[in-house]
């Protein structure tokens, strides 16, 4: 990802994740504090149809919806996927499933142990498939409230 994707990624969120908005300055501060982990999905023909938005992080404390981090931690455990957003022609193609080694390995660099994510929108099972699984952590059930009543904290180790 790149600034100039911006305003299409800004664009594919509003149109996959409309209940969950999220200020410009939320996306380009990710991009700024962790570039490594903002990725595009590009179809055939170049067009940009997803992204990932993802950054070393505290274990088991995802950042509240449209927060702005400040820095990422130096030494963290966690590898927060902050957002996988795909417009409806680029799913069903595997392109979630191959941006996960990707993850992964940006991951193992920055020294982290395991990936994290918040699952929404009834995607749990989608995550479960990509080795995540559901952790309850009591302190977050205000947190994820926020997003939907399915809303679930997974983890996936490293």
């Amino acid at each position: 990802m790149q600034a100039k994707d911006l305003p299409t990624v800004l664009h594919i969120a509003a149109v996959v994740h409309p209940h969950y908005p999220e200020h410009e300055d939320v996306f380009a501060e990710r991009l700024a504090l962790y570039p490594g982990g903002c990725l595009c999905l590009a179809l055939h023909d170049d067009r940009v149809a997803g992204y990932v938005l993802s950054h070393p992080w505290h274990a088991d404390a995802p950042p509240a919806l449209d927060t702005l981090l400040q820095r990422v931690p130096v030494s963290a455990p966690a590898f927060y996927l902050h957002d996988m957003a795909l417009l409806p022609e680029a799913r069903g193609v595997g392109a979630a499933g191959r941006a996960m080694p990707l993850l992964a390995t940006q991951a193992v660099a920055a020294g982290c142990r395991e990936l994290a994510l918040v699952a929404v929108n009834d995607s749990a099972g989608f995550w479960a498939r990509q080795g995540f699984d559901a952790r309850n952590v009591p302190a977050l059930a205000a947190k994820l409230a926020t997003y939907d009543a399915a809303a679930r904290f997974m983890v996936r180790p490293l």
